[in-house]
């Protein structure tokens, strides 16, 4: 009876032991059979770091591309303003000349229009005031003194698409105003019509009218040309 006490005993003391060993190799700082250990993560290398600048450099834009945007709208604006087109004069060769009534005059003077259609294509320019002249003997030679210029008349820019007119108004002094003597007076064939700036000439058939040889009898004066039915008189 007391020797199965005392092994009792003994083993109790026997099994403190043991679990006193054990408790100091766990506080020596060996992982025990059951402890779980995690690595520390891997610190990035030199390459990565490089890579990812990289691409944040890449993804940024550069100064160059936005100076090359800025440059290629300059160049666009400036070739918008190269397709404006000129109006030239009035040729000739682009003109139809013709007679249309005017005021009518006073006593001793007729007015009537000279008037120039452009019968060209494009369209043209006529600014001031025609030559015109009596012309006779069936070749146009001329006949006494031309016109001379009312340079007090209005004298814009007339601006003739195709099939407008301009009107010249003319006045006509009647040669029996004259003795003849100082007339020399002779029916004419017509008018000879320079256009503003021009040398070449029209004809305007006109035989109603007699001219005076002389150029001392002044009979005819021109107003510059407007467009038709801008007349005064």
């Amino acid at each position: 009876m007391h020797r199965s006490s005392r092994s009792r005993i003994l083993l109790a003391v026997t099994g403190l032991v043991a679990l006193g060993a054990l408790a100091g190799c766990a506080s020596s700082g060996e992982p025990s059979a059951t402890e779980t250990v995690t690595a520390p993560a891997p610190a990035p290398s030199s390459s990565s770091s490089a890579s990812s600048s990289s691409s944040a450099a890449s993804a940024s834009p550069s100064s160059g591309s936005s100076s090359g945007s800025g440059s290629s709208s300059g160049s666009g604006s400036s070739g918008s303003g190269s397709g404006s087109t000129a109006v030239g004069r009035c040729a000739a060769s682009s003109l139809a000349a013709g007679e249309e009534p005017g005021s009518g005059g006073a006593a001793g003077s007729t007015i009537f229009h000279i008037t120039l259609k452009n019968t060209g294509s494009k369209t043209c320019t006529l600014q001031g005031w025609p030559g015109v002249s009596f012309v006779g003997n069936g070749n146009g030679t001329q006949i006494g003194a031309a016109a001379t210029q009312e340079k007090s008349s209005p004298h814009p820019t007339v601006t003739l698409r195709p099939g407008q007119i301009a009107v010249a108004p003319l006045k006509v002094v009647r040669a029996e105003n004259y003795s003849k003597a100082d007339c020399d007076p002779v029916t004419p064939d017509g008018y000879r019509i320079y256009p503003p700036g021009s040398k070449q000439s029209l004809f305007i058939k006109d035989e109603g009218n007699t001219a005076c040889r002389s150029t001392d009898a002044a009979l005819l004066s021109v107003q510059a040309l407007v467009p038709q039915g801008q007349a005064t008189s």
